[in-house]
C-alpha cells in the first residue's frame, strides 16, 4: 500500500504548523542526563499534590468502575460548581483539562477567515489551537509584562470573534484588577467573546483581583476558564472547566466531546473543591518559598519577574536552552522560555524548600562555570 498523497490531503495550515513535543518521561530524562533524582520545577505542579480528600477518593477507586462510562457531562461536578458560585449548572462545561475547553470555544465561534486576539507572551495554547484550526491569531505585545487591553482592542476587526486574557498571566504573573477587566469588557460592547483564563486564580492574594464568576451576570459575553491541575494538584487526571452565560455555554456545548472526562477525575475534583485547608497550605508554601527564591536570586545579581501564581521568571546571562541542559545534569528541571518568546529567561515552579535549595545550588554551579561570572 503506497503512502497517501499527503500534499493533497493535508490543509496548508496543518502542514506549516510545528507540533509541540512534550518532554520524555522522568526516568528516560534521568538516564539521558545521568542524574539519579529529578526536581520537577517546569510545569507549575502543586508540590503537595492533591488535597487529602481527593487522595482518599483516588485510593478508594474501585477497579471495576474503570469498566463503566463516566457521567457524560460531569453532572455532579457541575451541580457542585453551580452551588459554589451561585450559578446554574448549565452555565458550566467540564473538559479534559482546560486545554480542551479552549478548543471547544474556538470551534464554537470561529469560521474560515476569522481571528482571535491574545498576547504574544502568554500561555501559547490559545494561539496554537487557532493556528492548527485554520484561524489567525493576532498577537499584541505585553506592556510592563502585562496584557495591554488598548493594544488588543486596537487589533479588533469585523472578523474578530474571541479575545483571550490570561489572568494572572502565565508566565509573568501580572494580572488585571476588577476595575481594569470591567473597563475592557465594557469596551467590547458585548460584540465579541472575551475569555478570561484563571488557571492560577486560587494563588492570587491581591485584594483587587476580579471575582469573574460574579461578572457573568453583568457581561454575558464573558467566558471564564478554571482548572483543577494547579492549586488542586490533579494535573495527572486532566480536568478543567469553563463558565459563562447559559446562552453562550449552550453554543459551546455543541462542540464539546462528550465522555472525555473520566470518572476518577470527576470524583476527585468534586472532593477537592471542599478542601479549603489545602489552598491555605499551598498559598503559605508559595509565599515563603517565593520569598526565599527572590532573595537568593537577587543576591546573585539576576533579574526576576515575579507576580501572582506559583512560579517565578529569571533572566540568565546565558542561553536558556543551555541552562536547561546543565540544570538537568544536576537533577533540576525548569522551563526554558524561548518558546514563550522570552529568550534567555527560565520559569521556575515554586516547590518545597529542599527543591528550591537544590535549584539555587545548581544555578550557582552552572553560572559559576561561565568565565567572567562570579557564581556567588
Amino acid at each position: 500500500m503506497p503512502l497517501p498523497d499527503l500534499a493533497s490531503l493535508v490543509p496548508a495550515h496543518i502542514r506549516k504548523f510545528e507540533p509541540y513535543i512534550p518532554s520524555n518521561p522522568d526516568r528516560v530524562l534521568m538516564n539521558l542526563y545521568g542524574c539519579d533524582h529529578l526536581w520537577r520545577l517546569n510545569n507549575n505542579e502543586n508540590p503537595f499534590g492533591p488535597p487529602p480528600s481527593a487522595r482518599e477518593v483516588i485510593r478508594r477507586f474501585e477497579p471495576a468502575e474503570a469498566g463503566l462510562y463516566p457521567s457524560g457531562d460531569s453532572y455532579y461536578l457541575r451541580q457542585k460548581l453551580a452551588e459554589k458560585y451561585s450559578l446554574h449548572p448549565d452555565q458550566f462545561l467540564v473538559g479534559n483539562g482546560a486545554n480542551e475547553v479552549i478548543a471547544f470555544v474556538i470551534k464554537a465561534f470561529c469560521r474560515e477567515g476569522d481571528n482571535i486576539i491574545t498576547a504574544d507572551k502568554t500561555f501559547a495554547v490559545y494561539e496554537w489551537v487557532a493556528a492548527f484550526s485554520g484561524f489567525r491569531a493576532r498577537l499584541t505585545p505585553l506592556k510592563d509584562f502585562g496584557f495591554d487591553g488598548e493594544a488588543m482592542l486596537g487589533q479588533v476587526d469585523e472578523r474578530t470573534k474571541i479575545l483571550f486574557v490570561c489572568n494572572p498571566n502565565n508566565p509573568t504573573g501580572t494580572y488585571w484588577s476588577e476595575e481594569k477587566l470591567r473597563r475592557f469588557l465594557t469596551r467590547t460592547e458585548g460584540r465579541r467573546i472575551v475569555v478570561v483564563d484563571e488557571a492560577y486564580c486560587e494563588f492570587v492574594e491581591g485584594p483587587d483581583f476580579p471575582d469573574s464568576m460574579s461578572l457573568l451576570k453583568e457581561f454575558p459575553n464573558l467566558v471564564v476558564f478554571r482548572t483543577f491541575s494547579k492549586m488542586y494538584g490533579l494535573a495527572g487526571l486532566r480536568i478543567g472547566y469553563l463558565a459563562g452565560s447559559r446562552e453562550v455555554v449552550d453554543i459551546i456545548r455543541r462542540t464539546r466531546v462528550v465522555y472525555s472526562v473520566n470518572r476518577l477525575a470527576q470524583d476527585a475534583a468534586l472532593a477537592a473543591m471542599g478542601d479549603h485547608g489545602h489552598i491555605e497550605r499551598t498559598r503559605e508554601l508559595v509565599r515563603v518559598e517565593k520569598g526565599y527564591l527572590t532573595a537568593e536570586l537577587a543576591s546573585m545579581g539576576l533579574t526576576t519577574q515575579s507576580g501572582e501564581g506559583c512560579f517565578i521568571m529569571v533572566k540568565l546571562p546565558m542561553s536558556d536552552t543551555l541552562a536547561y541542559r546543565r540544570l538537568m545534569s544536576r537533577g533540576v528541571m525548569i522551563r526554558s522560555m524561548t518558546g514563550f518568546r522570552f529568550p534567555n529567561w527560565i520559569r521556575v515552579s515554586i516547590a518545597q524548600h529542599e527543591a528550591m535549595e537544590a535549584f539555587i545550588g545548581a544555578l550557582r554551579y552552572i553560572l559559576g562555570e561561565r568565565p567572567g561570572h562570579e557564581g556567588r
